[in-house]
Formats: C-alpha cells, structure tokens, sequence
C-alpha cells in the first residue's frame, strides 16, 4: 500500500472498543507517510499514556497557516476525524489521535495522508 492510497482511502469513524495500535502496526503505517510525521507518546489522565501521530507544516506568515487550518478544517467535518490543530505565526501543527479509544487507529494514518495531500 501506498501513501497515494492512504489518502485516497476513507476514514472510519471509531465506536470505540478496539484496541489502539501496537508499535507493530504502527511502523508500515508511519512509513506510507511524509517523514515529517512522527509519533509521539505523552501522558493522559484518561488512557495513561496515548500516542499521537503529529506534524508540523511551515508557512511564510500568520495568513498562510490560518488559511491551513481552514482547510484542515474542512477535511475533518467531511471525513468526520477530528485532529488538534495548533496555529501560530508561519506554523500548523496537527496532532491526530482517536480520543475514545485513546491511541491511534488506522483512520488516523488515512486523515495524515489526507493532510499531506491537501497541503502540499
């Protein structure tokens, strides 16, 4: 599979009761991605610790990266996948992880390569 095919795919709206992805079946994943793409692990009071799938996309100024996240915006009310979104001058980070299940799910890696398509 390809990153061409991971943005091409649609996301899955998660119900819950599966178990985030191991490490195992993160790193094909991780690699169908921009290397800019990096996973993180971080504590959370709900879960105990969470990965994240994260990315930092540069900008010439303020307007740019606002314009970014509009677009990010968008693309997460249609494929229903909701990521944190970071403005700041020249820079969007987006933060991608499935909160009821807190971890990471594949529908996360298709919504990163929808980014990447979208931002390029």
């Amino acid at each position: 599979m390809t990153e061409e095919n991971l943005a091409h795919r649609q996301c899955v709206p998660c119900r819950g009761g599966v178990p985030p992805l191991t490490d195992t079946e993160i790193a094909p994943l991780l690699k169908q991605l921009s290397p800019d793409w990096s996973v993180e692990t971080r504590d959370d009071p709900k879960h105990r610790y969470v990965k994240v799938l994260l990315r930092d996309f540069r900008f010439s100024n303020f307007k740019h990266a606002l314009d970014a996240a509009d677009k990010v915006g968008a693309l997460a009310e249609e494929q229903q996948h909701h990521p944190d979104l970071h403005v700041s001058w020249g820079r969007l980070r987006i933060e991608i992880w499935t909160h009821k299940i807190g971890g990471l799910t594949e529908s996360d890696f298709i919504f990163a390569a929808k980014c990447d398509a979208l931002l390029a």
